[in-house]
């Protein structure tokens, strides 16, 4: 018998499937959804700078568990309602810029699929092709090498495929396929990435719903962490818990089998079919007439042990509760969503401001992190903040929220952060305000901003005015590494001093006072007057004041300010203007 390729992507075709309709499409959109959160940490790690704010997996599957729960609960058959659905879900969930655009991906696939009760692979290669063109189109400044090249290269994939006359299976794989390539050339198009040494995240992160997509329509597990169970092939009985929106899929097989079998003359497909017809789901059987490896899931595990014991040696045997596993993985995952459900407004404070504008005259919304800055902000007269930051971007739900809270027609949002600009530029379209979204892309350039903002003018006028003033600060900022990298001439072991200046790693090193010192100077500090020194929740006011003291001691001529930020994450926020 001529032996079996064992390779994870050319993998046999359990079926061909023509069609999908809505119920299909939302099992398979949470297999995506369970399989990206398993491999969330992972995507995490893949962070181009040597700072805490690697958190690309935790969005884009924060963005997907928002999309998810809008559909978990539906019985609903028709696929156009089904992505429409995903698609709204979705976008009001989105958090940073990878959540924002895989979004616009889900509302491209709504858009193609609109209308359309059941759909075949020429119509998803025309849905993926409408989810790249909209991805582009979110992006104001589109950068190759990013989570965009692999939606667009896995679309072409899909309309190759479509082509050829390939089924749903068929496309499916071919799209995982070109996906893992476009992924692992992202270095090569970007940089910063092969300088990095990783490949970019978002797009792992779409490449990784693409494969827990595939291996649903395949019939393959999951993930027994992330679902609890293996999620069965599109024929198969299941059930969806609709719990709390817990996105999983649970079947009524309660043990996971897996062994490897030796013997001789072994007939892969009888032995498939067998274990399938004694109960076995999700059945796979690999290798050649001496060697398989089974996989099966089954409530008698006895019977299939039996069976292969009948053949020949049985080695490697391993038997998972996954009833078990799901009573452990439901109580964690009521705790994950039910914070996911609390009320957006516990994220929301209004301000008072000592002049309250009416409802003609705009106020301002900003994105915040630490108790010092929300003083800071709150002093200024901003109208709403939202807590947020490194590590822990807003969804475009709760900016929406914000905006809507304060008591004005015109409003103009502060981001503070560039992994928070494009969530809250989704907010334009979502409200009968009108709403300007000033690119402040770190809290200085926010506060700068707030500086320039006049409660008597107009709301163009304050627009222009906030954009100059946050334009002409500069920002350092003072962190440890997360991890060894090699960038931009600068050599970084995980646990040293790094200083960032606008966004750019500059300095690294053992001493924090030495990376500061450095970083100034980079920085050209002697070339402005003022500096605000921002400390954070790990720093002292006195380790502060020394630190201004010893600024000063090397440029008198600069006034220097030191301002509890209380800030996560980074020691120091300086600004200079």
């Amino acid at each position: 018998m001529q032996e079996q390729s064992l390779r994870p992507v050319r993998a046999q075709r359990p079926r061909r499937i023509s069609v999908f309709d809505g119920q299909d499409l939302k099992k398979a959109l949470l297999a995506g959804a369970a399989w990206l959160e398993e491999h969330r940490e992972a995507i995490n790690a893949l962070n181009v700078f040597p700072v805490p704010d690697g958190d690309t997996g935790s969005n884009m599957s924060a963005t997907m568990r928002a999309a998810t729960r809008e559909i978990a609960d539906s019985n609903e058959t028709s696929a156009g309602v089904i992505t429409a659905k995903l698609a709204h879900g979705a976008l009001m969930g989105a958090r940073g810029n990878s959540g924002v655009i895989l979004s616009q991906t889900f509302r491209g696939i709504a858009q193609s699929l609109d209308q359309k009760q059941t759909f075949g692979a020429s119509d998803l290669a025309d849905a993926l092709q409408e989810a790249s063109h909209l991805a582009y189109r979110a992006v104001i400044k589109p950068v190759e090498g990013t989570i965009l090249t692999v939606v667009r290269e896995s679309a072409e994939a899909a309309r190759k495929s479509a082509e050829r006359g390939d089924d749903l299976v068929g496309l499916m794989q071919e799209v995982v396929i070109a996906a893992r390539l476009s992924v692992a050339r992202t270095p090569d198009l970007l940089p910063t990435l092969k300088q990095a040494g990783v490949v970019d995240s978002g797009g792992q992160g779409f490449c990784t719903i693409l494969e827990g997509i595939w291996r649903y329509i395949r019939g393959e597990a999951v993930s027994q962490a992330a679902t609890s169970t293996t999620l069965a092939s599109p024929t198969a009985s299941t059930e969806t818990s609709t719990k709390k929106g817990r996105v999983t899929i649970e079947e009524e097989f309660g043990y996971e089998v897996v062994f490897l079998l030796q013997g001789e003359k072994l007939d892969v497909d009888n032995i498939r079919q067998s274990i399938i017809d004694m109960g076995g789901v999700s059945t796979v059987v690999a290798g050649d007439e001496k060697m398989l490896k089974v996989h099966t899931h089954t409530p008698w595990p006895g019977k299939i042990l039996d069976y292969g014991v009948s053949l020949g040696s049985l080695l490697d045997i391993n038997i998972e509760n996954l009833q078990e596993q799901s009573l452990t993985y439901a109580a964690q995952s009521e705790a994950e969503h039910a914070t996911d459900a609390t009320d957006t407004q516990d994220n929301i404070v209004t301000c008072s401001p000592d002049r309250i504008p009416s409802l003609t005259l705009p106020v301002t919304v900003a994105i915040v992190a630490g108790t010092g800055f929300e003083k800071v902000f709150q002093g200024l007269g901003v109208s709403a903040l939202v807590a947020g930051g490194q590590t822990m971007n807003p969804s475009t739900e709760e900016l929406l929220a914000a905006v809507n809270a304060v008591a004005a027609d015109q409003v103009i949002i502060l981001p503070n952060n560039g992994n928070v600009i494009l969530s809250a530029r989704q907010v334009v379209n979502l409200t009968g305000k009108e709403v300007y979204v000033v690119p402040t892309q770190t809290m200085p350039q926010g506060i700068a901003a707030m500086t320039g903002f006049n409660f008597e003018a107009d709301f163009a006028t304050n627009c222009q005015a906030m954009t100059e003033a946050a334009n002409n600060v500069q920002t350092a900022e003072i962190t440890t590494a997360v991890r060894a990298v090699q960038m931009s001439g600068v050599r970084v072991r995980e646990g040293d001093f790094i200083g960032l200046i606008n966004g750019n790693l500059a300095v690294a090193g053992q001493n924090m006072e030495h990376v500061i010192r450095d970083t100034l100077q980079r920085m050209n500090i002697d070339r402005y007057e003022i500096v605000t020194l921002y400390y954070g929740e790990a720093v002292t006011a006195h380790e502060a004041q020394e630190t201004a003291k010893r600024i000063k001691a090397q440029y008198s001529h600069i006034e220097i300010e030191v301002v509890d930020g209380g800030q996560p994450y980074y020691a120091y926020i300086l600004s200079a203007e």
